[in-house]
């Protein structure tokens, strides 16, 4: 209780401070405060509370951890993608595999906050995930490609651990949302460029992860 009440008051004097920001500075500002406070959830999470909210009137909860090593990116992905959910973080997809387990992972992001850095990925770029229990899988980015919003493939279950992060396409357009996407697919196992041999950091994963059935009609809108 404590806990929950001093994450509150920290984040009430955040905001107020936001208040005084411009509309492009809030958006970011933001963006960086969500990771703040979901990080205390997270450390929450990994001992062992269940969907532990980052602020008290929180929908949401976060289900794994994003490390890319080149690009200097260490981020907290929350459940689902609803546009309040990726003001805040990267948002893990109702209906698609768990974050390191086998299946298809699905995250979206927005283009000028924290997918930003999607624009300057190359094929075989490192991905380290981890899940709220720990376990950690190495992925390297095997493709790049842009699709529009109703691309359903992109969603479509995988058998093997695949990983695929979405964003709005183009980075520099000046009008949120739209209808094009950008989408980077990431697998383990593959050579990167700097002789990493990409071996999965894995040794087994509980077979309890299954994967999700039932996927939304288009991603969500990333901005």
């Amino acid at each position: 209780m404590m806990r929950m009440l001093r994450r509150a008051l920290f984040l009430a004097c955040l905001l107020t401070g936001m208040a005084s920001l411009g509309a492009a500075a809030q958006i970011h500002a933001k963006a960086w405060l969500g990771q703040q406070l979901i990080a205390f959830a997270w450390n929450a999470v990994q001992g062992g509370e269940e969907a532990a909210r980052p602020w008290p009137w929180a929908d949401t909860w976060p289900v794994a951890r994003l490390e890319v090593p080149a690009h200097g990116v260490d981020l907290f992905v929350l459940s689902g993608g609803t546009g309040r959910t990726l003001a805040w973080g990267p948002g893990h997809m109702d209906g698609t595999a768990p974050v390191g387990a086998p299946g298809n992972a699905v995250i979206g992001g927005h283009r000028d906050t924290h997918f930003a850095f999607l624009e300057r990925v190359e094929i075989g770029t490192r991905i380290r995930a981890e899940d709220a229990r720990g376990w950690v899988r190495t992925y390297h980015v095997v493709d790049r490609f842009v699709t529009t919003e109703r691309d359903a493939s992109v969603l479509a279950p995988t058998d093997a651990p695949q990983l695929t992060l979405v964003t709005c396409w183009p980075f520099d357009a000046a009008a949120p949302g739209g209808t094009e996407r950008y989408v980077v697919v990431a697998r383990p196992g593959i050579a990167a460029p700097d002789g990493d041999s990409g071996a999965d950091e894995t040794s087994t994963l509980v077979g309890a992860m299954t994967r999700g059935h039932v996927l939304p009609n288009k991603t969500a809108d990333l901005r």
